[in-house]
């Protein structure tokens, strides 16, 4: 398993997430994973790590190399790490870099096995120098590249035969994510359209759950401390994310199969969202020679 050692924050070339997000095109990922690593426990820390292996079918990493695309906050370098990978994370948004680096500080101090640095998952010459992986995980970030296509060919570009492709795509559902994509944008935009959407909708959120969590005869409270669950994640960071997450692109999970499939891939595992425009998981296995020798 050939892995590159690269130095920690280098950088893959004329990469920087910060111009596009003040020009109000692209959300600011990391300074959102910043805020969460205030809210970072060994509770949640766990459960990242239960829903990896969960999800890939496995009792731990031992032995394995992990290839974290998109690393956001770094928590799910950080599972992997624990479960015995050896990791390198990478991420375009350089404060979603920082928040890696902060958790490796935290927890994994001088950890050689787990290399962090700035980069894209658009740039297919920066992938195919980073090595082979046995697993390539990317959860929530193809889709927000603004060229899914290439950014899932690229994905899948450093694993090894047999290797695991691990990720998760927002599902299209036709005129409901267009109009989530408008909101998105919007967001996005400028201080005073993000002010007057986080109002709208974190009050609509709020009142929904509550409503929903009466109507049940749940005590409202547990909604927030029961999404750790979810991956280890916050509800109240995940609401800013899925407000703000842009670009924003989607696709119907037999696309996404279709295309990985004429790359020589077989699909392991599916999940769909628990609503519709939620995320699609897919894990991947590859088993073949590609069936197309370019990329998009």
């Amino acid at each position: 398993m050939s892995v590159r050692s690269p130095e920690p924050l280098a950088k893959s070339s004329a990469v920087s997430a910060t111009p596009e997000i003040e020009r109000g095109q692209r959300f600011g990922f990391g300074k959102n994973w910043a805020h969460f690593l205030g809210v970072l426990n060994d509770d949640r820390i766990l459960e990242a790590e239960r829903s990896l292996c969960r999800f890939l079918g496995v009792g731990n990493l031992s032995g394995r190399t992990f290839l974290d695309i998109g690393c956001g906050s770094g928590l799910f370098s950080l599972a992997a790490r624990r479960l015995g990978a050896r990791v390198h994370s990478f991420d375009y948004d350089e404060s979603s870099v920082a928040c890696a680096m902060e958790i490796k500080r935290r927890y994994r101090p001088n950890d050689v096995e787990w290399t962090i640095e700035q980069g894209s998952g658009l740039d297919r010459d920066y992938i195919e120098g980073l090595g082979v992986f046995d697993i390539c995980y990317s959860w929530g970030v193809l889709h927000h590249t603004d060229n899914l296509w290439r950014a899932v060919y690229n994905a899948q570009l450093p694993l090894r035969q047999g290797g695991k492709l691990f990720i998760a795509i927002y599902n299209d559902e036709g005129v409901r994510s267009a109009v989530w994509e408008a909101i998105k944008r919007n967001y996005c935009a400028g201080p005073v359209r993000r002010m007057f959407l986080t109002l709208v909708f974190y009050s609509l959120f709020f009142v929904t759950g509550v409503l929903m969590d009466l109507a049940r005869l749940r005590n409202p409270a547990h909604r927030f401390k029961e999404h750790r669950r979810y991956r280890g994640m916050s509800l109240l960071h995940d609401w800013k994310d899925w407000l703000g997450g842009y670009p924003y692109e989607r696709a119907r999970p037999e696309r996404v199969r279709g295309f990985l499939e004429n790359l020589g891939f077989e699909l392991l595992r599916m999940e769909a969202p628990t609503f519709g425009f939620g995320n699609n998981q897919f894990v991947f296995i590859k088993r073949g020679s590609s069936a197309r020798t370019i990329g998009p």
